[in-house]
């Protein structure tokens, strides 16, 4: 990967993600396990493995008589492309006969390995292990990882006069000492929070023990009657939503005339062990709406929920119903699962003996320290976001990008133990908000409930909310629907302002069904907020003069971005 921010971009599309860190146990001992397993599975089928094994032995047959055409200047036709593999770009990898013999080598072995697992006889939640663990382990001996074997890394050393062998040595033992062992993979140098990070104008209004509640300046002389609520995942920082001018959401909500405020979550530490996510909900968004009303005047607020705060948002306005109290006009619901049952990437970690295994790892300290999630999350991506800094940083010795998003990616936060359990169990296992089975706060939520009108966003290329079960919401709630199918990823999918690469999907239907849903809706070379800026409009209500900042119950407190966002995890 190269050194610039058109490849981050295009990195964002399907990697990074506020959900990526749910699982931090990634135990070597369990994915060891499954691979044993799958080996074993694999000899179980003799004749599966034995296909294998043919086709192994033809392909380095294949490889060894390329090998000699490009010895002899002759045209060569490889078993093993370079071409798709961008790790393998190097023009010596297809001109130089050793490394072309390295890759053919390397790239046979892999497919025979996958070809192993494929025919073994495993169960599902085994073979997914078995499949992260092989991935992992075929990335971590990848050639291009070790300096005699990476001609790229090679020639920079010869061009530099070893300069940068001797820079990449010091970032290593840097990294070693200061960084858990792991290449960096920013520069953080360069951002500021509430200066080119989390830097719309704004007032914190509201502070309780679990969050603050950020109310935002007005940058129109007339606003919407109905004010919005931004509920962020507390797996990472609310500043996704607020990431810099230009790529914040928030940013785009206030300058198209809406009355903002933003949840930011405390930093959890040992103190909150006990926290459950009836504190979330209650001291949350529901403490939220109290301060929004005083403030604004107004019965009933918008609420855009992103991830884990997204799926709050339906359990709020659910329990809400069930108490008898109509306090949300609509809701917007960004990347989100309310139904849980095919989780994406994050499911090779959710099942009951790796849950447990976690738990027991939460008892020690009383929450899910940030550095083990990143851990996770990096593992789930290891060639973009272990070894290619690997590669660049410590084998070519080059400065990782300073990338705002990135940025934002590494100023992680804890989980709270009795929390982080629950929502694990409860949604990841049991699936309970969707089959009505869910209980927060002492009352049963039932998602037809939730009769508000409701506009739904899911990512195209969205491994860890997969749009497809993002969709199942559409049949869920019981108000009406509007679902939008956005390009890219995860995050990408949200940090998507209005460009000529944005494209959304549309239809005025939502059938069960949403490959059927995807064949008759529309194809637009827009963004989603542009979208999402008409039907929010058409549910805020008239225009009415700029509201001050802040009321005589709850003046503003301290500018944004707050204290709370600036606390660092671990």
């Amino acid at each position: 990967m190269s050194n610039n921010a058109g490849d981050y971009n295009d990195l964002l599309s399907d990697d990074l993600t506020p959900e990526a860190g749910l699982i931090a146990d990634a135990d070597p001992v369990l994915f060891g396990r499954a691979l044993a397993r799958a080996m074993t599975g694999a000899a179980a089928n003799p004749a599966g493995a034995t296909r294998a094994t043919l086709s192994f032995l033809a392909t380095l047959t294949t490889a060894g008589r390329a090998a000699t055409d490009l010895v002899l200047g002759r045209p060569v036709d490889a078993p093993i492309s370079a071409d798709d593999d961008r790790r393998f770009s190097d023009p010596a990898w297809r001109e130089n006969p050793a490394y072309f013999t390295l890759h053919q080598l390397y790239g046979a072995g892999s497919r025979y390995l996958k070809d192993l697992l494929a025919v073994s006889r495993l169960d599902h939640a085994s073979r997914g292990k078995a499949e992260f663990a092989l991935e992992f382990m075929l990335d971590a001996i990848a050639p291009t990882n070790g300096l005699m074997t990476n001609p790229d890394a090679l020639k920079r050393a010869f061009d530099t006069g070893g300069l940068s062998l001797l820079k990449g040595v010091r970032t290593m033992v840097d990294d070693m000492v200061h960084n858990d062992g792991r290449p960096r993979q920013v520069d953080t140098s360069p951002f500021t929070l509430g200066e080119n990070l989390a830097a719309t104008p704004g007032k914190v209004v509201f502070r309780n023990d679990l969050m603050e509640l950020i109310q935002y300046e007005p940058q129109t002389d007339e606003v919407h009657e109905t004010p919005i609520l931004c509920s962020p995942p507390w797996i990472n920082k609310y500043y996704i939503m607020d990431l810099a001018p230009g790529k914040s959401l928030i940013e785009w909500a206030v300058q198209h005339g809406h009355t903002v405020f933003m949840i930011s979550y405390r930093n959890p530490d040992a103190s909150m062990r006990d926290t459950t996510m009836d504190d979330y909900l209650i001291y949350g968004p529901q403490a939220a709406l109290d301060v929004v009303a005083d403030i604004t005047g107004r019965d009933k607020v918008n609420i855009v929920g992103l991830c884990l705060g997204g799926a709050l948002t339906a359990m709020l306005v659910a329990y809400l119903s069930a108490i008898g109290e109509d306090r949300v006009n609509s809701i917007t619901l960004l990347n989100t699962l309310l139904d849980y049952r095919e989780p994406g990437e994050l499911g090779v970690f959710t099942d009951l003996g790796t849950i447990e295994r976690l738990e027991a790892k939460m008892e020690k300290k009383g929450y899910l320290p940030a550095s083990e999630m990143r851990g996770t999350f990096d593992a789930l991506r290891p060639n973009d976001l272990i070894f290619n800094y690997v590669v660049n940083n410590w084998l070519k010795g080059l400065d990782p990008p300073p990338f705002d998003i990135l940025a934002w990616n590494s100023d992680s936060t804890n989980m709270p133990a009795e929390m982080h359990s629950w929502y694990l169990r409860a949604c990841y296992i049991n699936n309970e908000l969707a089959e009505g089975q869910m209980e927060l706060a002492g009352e049963p939520l039932s998602l037809k409930e939730v009769d508000c009108d409701a506009y739904i966003v899911a990512a195209q290329n969205d491994h860890i909310a997969p749009w497809r079960s993002s969709y199942r919401s559409t049949q869920l709630l019981g108000g009406t629907v509007r679902f939008c199918l956005s390009s890219r990823g995860h995050i990408a999918g949200v940090v998507n302002p209005p460009s000529p690469k944005a494209k959304i999907w549309l239809s005025s239907e939502t059938p069960p069904d949403p490959d059927t849903w995807l064949k008759t809706a529309d194809e637009s070379g827009r963004s989603w907020w542009e979208d999402w800026s008409e039907w929010i409009a058409a549910r805020a209500g008239d225009m009415t003069d700029a509201r001050p900042v802040g009321s005589d119950v709850y003046p503003p407190l301290y500018d944004a971005p707050g204290e709370y966002v600036r606390a660092t995890a671990d």
